[in-house]
């Protein structure tokens, strides 16, 4: 019975993971389902699904009638009962489902096609296996090796001259237990830090913010599916550049004109100080609309891009929100100038809809 009931509960999982990757285009544009992001799972209502319950046969059914009337006597239908003809409209029929964030950054990475993660700049830590394969001098008794404490104790009292071949009496002290330990083992592991800035001038407004808020989610909760542990960094711009925590990031007011090498050199300070290359993956995100002060900073950039991160973190994206306020420039300048650089990543984000493909862009190297 029990093996029937995980039969059936599989098989409505397999159901509701495709109900979810037909309309996850649209679940990934839904601000509130972020907003109702729990420690590990999110709620997603999913369209469409018949869960089986038992219903009574109506036309069999008995009842109990109110008022006179003799044995016999058919019920009719109140004046005011509905049409008893078949309707021709669907009905809604919604369910909530909880799925986990790792579950459904694997069906975002399966749906976008996007390949596993490679990453470099791996160190070796020691961790231990879950085999008690070793033997330690000291251990709890729970953990104490009988036959190898016996051959301990036996060793010793040969070696002694206090064993007797014609009554052998083995009594073990403390020297000779032996107990069962965990082998320490090393394994690689991978230090990840992911760095957001955001253009956060006059010309970003809340449209363009919400954008952005949507698409780094889904980012995120992508790369931490990739990754075990990951640190996350934010760095918000105008004419200057600071480094904010996540819930700052998403809430700054837009003010202010616009200077994009202030927060590409704040990138390269926080890379430099605190996670050097050769032993983190370093992925970055920039969102602006592309209207930077002056083409002498843009330039400024282009340098900042070519010498100094391009060449040493896994991967830079670049996405252009579309706001009536900015130029759009910076993209084509990027394009013109360092299209080529394989760790490069430029999206044009026009509005919400514009966001799944922009995450496919961006992941699809997998780097």
């Amino acid at each position: 019975m029990s093996l029937r009931i995980e039969q059936d509960w599989g098989r409505f999982r397999e159901i509701v993971r495709g109900k979810i990757k037909q309309n996850l285009r649209r679940y990934i544009v839904r601000s509130e389902l972020i907003g109702k992001k729990g420690k590990d799972l999110v709620s997603i209502p999913v369209p469409q699904i018949e869960i089986p319950h038992f219903v009574h046969a109506l036309e069999r059914s008995g009842g109990v009638g109110q008022g006179d009337g003799d044995l016999g006597t058919p019920v009719g239908i109140g004046e005011h009962e509905g049409d008893r003809h078949a309707g021709n409209q669907p009905g809604e029929h919604i369910l909530e489902v909880e799925i986990t964030l790792e579950e459904l950054a694997r069906i975002l990475g399966e749906e976008l096609e996007l390949p596993n993660i490679e990453p470099r700049g791996k160190k070796n830590i020691k961790s231990f296996s879950g085999k008690y394969s070793d033997i330690h001098t000291a251990g709890p008794e729970s953990l104490r090796h009988a036959k190898r404490t016996f051959k301990e104790a036996l060793k010793r009292q040969i070696i002694s001259g206090s064993y007797d071949n014609v009554d052998p009496v083995i009594i073990p002290v403390t020297e000779d237990k032996r107990y069962k330990a965990r082998e320490p083992v090393e394994q690689p592991a991978f230090n990840t830090v992911v760095i957001y800035m955001m253009d956060v001038s006059g010309s970003m407004g809340s449209e363009q913010k919400e954008i952005v808020r949507v698409e780094s989610f889904w980012i995120d909760s992508w790369l931490r599916y990739q990754y075990k542990d990951i640190e996350t960094k934010y760095i918000v711009h105008d004419a200057v550049a600071r480094e904010v925590d996540r819930d700052t990031f998403f809430r700054v007011r837009e003010s202010g004109g616009t200077i994009i090498s202030s927060a590409y050199k704040l990138f390269r300070k926080i890379i430099d100080e605190r996670y050097p290359h050769e032993e983190w993956n370093v992925y970055a995100f920039h969102f602006s609309d592309g209207d930077n002060w002056s083409r002498d900073d843009t330039h400024e950039c282009i340098e900042i891009l070519e010498e100094s991160l391009l060449p040493w973190i896994n991967l830079f994206c670049y996405g252009q929100v579309e706001s009536p306020y900015g130029s759009g420039q910076f993209y084509y300048d990027l394009e013109d100038h360092l299209g080529e650089k394989e760790t490069l990543v430029l999206s044009k984000i026009p509005n919400k809809d514009a966001v799944y493909d922009s995450i496919k862009k961006f992941l699809a190297k997998g780097r």
